[in-house]
This record gives C-alpha cells, sequence and structure tokens, in this order.
C-alpha cells in the first residue's frame, strides 16, 4: 500500500518505533506544508495518507483530484479539519485514532509557570549577560493564593485543576451546566456568571473543543474585563478568540499578559502573527501533544488502523 504522511515538520515519524509497523509498505512522509496543488501533485498516487491532528484541512476540491486515495489515518480525534461524511461521498474512509490528555496538561502548566515567573525573558537576557533582567516585564510572582479560572472542564481541564490545587491556587470553573456540576462534585467552584469568571480570575486557561458554538466565545470585551495584571493562556485553538482581540487588549494594557500555543494561521511566524512581537506573550509552536510519549501513542494507533482495515478489505 501506498501510504503518504503528512505535516511532519520535525521529521521524526521514520524515527519512531511504531514505524516498523508499515515496514511492508511504501511510506512517503513529508515534512513541510503544501498549498493545495502541490498536495494533490504529491498525494496522486497515495491509497492512504496519515494526518498529525489538524495540521492539514481536508476539502472537497482536494479530494476531488486524488481518485487513488482511499484512507484518511487521523492521529488523534477527528475535528473540524476534516468532514467524515464528504470524505464518505468520495469512498474515502476516516480512520479516527486516540488521545491523551497528559501532553497538553503538562505543557499548559508549564507555561503557566514561564510566563508567571518570566523565565523565558530572563533565560534570554542571561544569554546576552543581563543578570536577573526581565526588561519590561519587571518581577514574576507565585501562584499561591491567586485564583485560576477554567473554561471547560474536561480531561485537560480536570487535570490542570488538580495541578492548581496542589499549587494552592483557588479554582474556578466556568462552562456548560454539566462541566460546573461536575467541578463542584470534585471541590471546585464554578463561576456565576461568565463577567464574573473573566473580572475575578487571575490566570484563565481555554479548554474547550472547538465548533460552531465555541467559535469567538471569547471576546474582546471579556479581555478588558480581565486583572491588569492578569494571564490569558490558550493551548486549545486560537479561533476560541475573537480575531485580534487578544493582540489589541494586550497592547492596550501590557501589563496583561498572555501564554498561547495555538494560532490563527499554522505555521505561524513573525509575518502573519503580530502576538509573536510582543513582550507579554510567551508563545510555543503549537507542541501540545508534540513530544515522544504522545507521537508513540497517536501513531501506533493510526498506523495499526491502517493495517486492519487493509486486512479487513483482503
Amino acid at each position: 500500500m501506498k501510504i503518504v504522511v503528512l505535516d511532519d515538520y520535525q521529521d521524526v515519524v521514520k524515527k519512531l518505533d511504531c514505524f516498523k509497523l508499515l515496514a511492508e509498505h511504501e511510506v512517503t512522509v513529508l515534512t513541510q506544508t503544501y498549498s493545495e496543488a502541490e498536495m494533490v501533485a504529491k498525494l496522486q498516487h497515495a491509497e492512504a495518507i496519515v494526518l498529525i491532528r489538524e495540521r492539514s484541512t481536508i476539502s472537497e476540491s482536494l479530494l476531488a483530484q486524488l481518485p487513488n486515495l482511499r484512507i484518511i489515518s487521523q492521529t488523534g480525534k477527528v475535528s473540524h479539519h476534516i468532514d467524515v461524511q464528504l470524505c464518505e461521498k468520495y469512498q474515502v474512509s476516516v480512520l479516527e485514532g486516540i488521545g491523551s490528555p497528559i501532553a497538553p496538561s503538562e505543557l499548559c502548566w508549564a507555561l503557566i509557570m514561564a510566563s508567571s515567573r518570566h523565565i523565558p525573558t530572563y533565560a534570554e537576557n542571561l544569554k546576552h549577560n543581563l543578570w536577573q533582567n526581565s526588561g519590561v516585564l519587571g518581577l514574576g510572582r507565585c501562584l499561591q493564593g491567586l485564583t485560576f479560572g477554567i473554561w471547560g472542564y474536561g480531561k485537560i481541564g480536570q487535570r490542570v485543576a488538580q495541578y492548581a490545587k496542589a499549587f494552592g491556587m483557588s479554582v474556578v470553573i466556568w462552562g456548560s451546566e454539566a462541566s460546573q456540576t461536575l467541578a463542584k462534585q470534585h471541590g471546585f467552584k464554578a463561576a456565576q456568571s461568565k463577567q464574573a469568571f473573566f473580572t475575578n480570575a487571575d490566570i484563565i486557561s481555554l479548554h474547550l473543543r472547538l465548533n460552531d458554538m465555541t467559535k469567538g466565545c471569547v471576546t474582546r470585551e471579556d479581555l478588558q474585563k480581565m486583572k491588569s495584571d492578569s494571564l490569558f493562556v490558550n493551548i486549545s485553538r486560537a479561533e476560541l478568540v475573537e480575531r485580534s482581540a487578544l493582540y489589541q487588549e494586550l497592547c492596550r494594557v501590557p501589563s496583561k499578559q498572555a501564554a498561547i500555543d495555538v494560532y490563527d494561521v499554522e505555521p505561524a511566524d513573525a509575518n502573519n502573527e503580530p502576538l509573536l512581537a510582543l513582550a507579554n506573550v510567551t508563545a510555543t509552536p503549537h507542541l501540545g501533544y508534540v513530544e515522544q510519549n504522545s507521537y508513540e501513542l497517536y501513531f501506533k494507533a493510526a498506523f495499526e488502523n491502517i493495517l486492519a482495515y487493509k486486512n479487513a478489505s483482503s
């Protein structure tokens, strides 16, 4: 079978232990993002493609130009980047993988710690012989005693709530009625309103799925309600926040901070993401699931799904 793995930016998939599962197949690994026209040329003979999370969007125009494609194997869960019913229209089967909340939860907490103590700026300035210098950011702060707001109380939200509890923070949940009820059962508080949630929290972290209901659910008005020394964290999806709202608010109040791992355009760079130029932003290149254990877990499931599908079709 001719299999193509898309968007392996770091060229690491071939080095995974689970890659051996495809030893008897013809596998091509693409290491950069391509335009649709370029993708058509690269995938013209592919019978199966493996998607790395949501790095590539599968459009109808793309499907229509890939007559040999029969399988799309998804690492992690299927999301807004792919329409399963549309794929079925073109006789392409979508095989959903598995995920884990561990790596993104840990990254979220790493970003909170790094931002709160200005670690990236201190570390970078030290390389330039600037001792204990965080520039315009000033002194960092501890987390104990602060109010940590979590919007979305799923698997990741529940894990970071426990991290916050261990650090002596007061945890407040906002989200669906089911989320707030579960949070109360776990001993946490539920915000009385969206306004109270944004007004009272010292740190807010988003842990929501992106859909028609949640797209743009964080508005500029919401961000304006946050404290002047607040930290806004987003490792979920950039589209959850009203476009340009975060940039505008961080420029308006430079004492506010943000820690982000997701962007409107990915891969993000200084040309397409103005947030990267701000001193009060700690930014990482969508690393939520990008680590060894997660890759082995996600790709093993994706490869096994392809093999199982082929065996069942033989």
